[in-house]
């Protein structure tokens, strides 16, 4: 059995008397990619610097290879590298930010030449950006700057917060691209915290969604805020802007978030629940993704404002012929919702 190159065992953390992880177990295989999701404030950029040994947990370990590691640890702080939402670059010139890590590491030969070959992986030519200043690029080549010092590494674990938030579409997708690079040519593990639901579950061995500091599900569930009100025969409401409402059970507080699992989709002519105890909601289809281990399709589909997500195979795909852009019914069942 291969070893787990992290393991979560217990972690929790927090600021002041606010608990923003609780993660009870969690492990990461060596040379995958794992995706996080999550709205902003879930926890995922913590988590992603606690699995940085940036921080410490208040409580719980964090094993590395099999081995407890501390914070800024030599045995592993080497091996392991994060790219923050927003890059960091010292006031210097490009060449000497790229270098600045291989330097800090004891790798002093050759710094030039690693470094260009790095920003020649990120479609940054070296005889072009070598020696210009830090204040002189772009938001999208400052972060194809701060990735391509940390490639220069050849870490075992690259971590990535956010990668193309904010940045220009050809960035965005060059970051993309050479991120995977490194997993397939240096056999570095991925962690992934984004918003870009479309290419986590195109290159993602699994998929995690985090909320409220928990991990939960495998990214696909839906997250349906309140506040919810009395409706009749025990369930409660929310309604939606198209007025449709979907029905629960009980919620604990008028204000608790649920989460649905939609279980069922079909074109929305003559469309009936799969049982008596189901529940319908009409939307439409926005997207259509292919996910990568399953080979199965997930399937955005827009209810209101709200997108609703679940996971269908192919052949369902094709039975219902089913596309972007048209109108389908959901089914779901009330009572199995859970609560966070």
């Amino acid at each position: 059995m291969v070893q787990p190159i992290y393991e979560i065992r217990s972690l929790k953390h927090s600021y002041g008397d606010k608990t923003v992880l609780a993660i009870e177990h969690l492990t990461v295989q060596p040379a995958s990619i794992v995706g996080l999701i999550g709205p902003n404030g879930s926890g995922k950029s913590t988590l992603l610097r606690m699995l940085g040994l940036i921080e410490r947990p208040v409580e719980g370990k964090i094993l590395f290879n099999g081995r407890e590691v501390e914070p800024f640890s030599d045995e592993a702080r080497f091996l392991i590298t994060l790219l923050p939402q927003e890059p960091f670059l010292m006031k210097r010139s490009v060449s000497k930010n790229v270098s600045y890590g291989l330097k800090l590491r004891g790798n002093g030969s050759d710094l030039v030449d690693r470094a260009n070959e790095a920003l020649d992986m990120v479609g940054l030519a070296g005889k072009d950006f070598a020696k210009r200043p830090w204040d002189a690029l772009s938001g999208g080549e400052a972060q194809r700057v701060a990735l391509a010092a940390r490639l220069a590494l050849k870490p075992r674990v690259l971590l990535l917060d956010e990668p193309t938030a904010s940045v220009d579409a050809a960035s965005a997708q060059l970051i993309k691209e050479v991120s995977l690079r490194a997993r397939q040519e240096l056999g570095t593990t991925l962690i992934i915290a984004s918003h870009d639901w479309d290419w986590l579950y195109e290159v993602c061995d699994e998929v995690r969604h985090l909320f409220k500091g928990r991990l939960f599900g495998t990214g696909e569930e839906n997250v349906i805020f309140g506040p919810w009100r009395h409706a009749k025969d025990k369930l409660w409401e929310k309604r939606l802007a198209d007025g449709q409402c979907i029905h629960v059970s009980e919620p604990p507080s008028p204000d608790a978030v649920a989460v649905l699992a939609p279980t069922f989709i079909a074109s929305a002519a003559g469309a009936r629940p799969p049982d008596s105890d189901a529940d319908l909601l009409k939307g439409t289809i926005s997207r259509l993704a292919l996910e990568k281990i399953s080979a199965e399709i997930v399937v955005t589909v827009l209810i209101g404002s709200l997108p609703f997500t679940l996971k269908l195979p192919r052949q369902k795909i094709q039975l219902e012929n089913l596309y972007p852009g048209q109108p389908v019914v959901l089914c779901y069942h009330p009572k199995a919702v859970t609560w966070l």
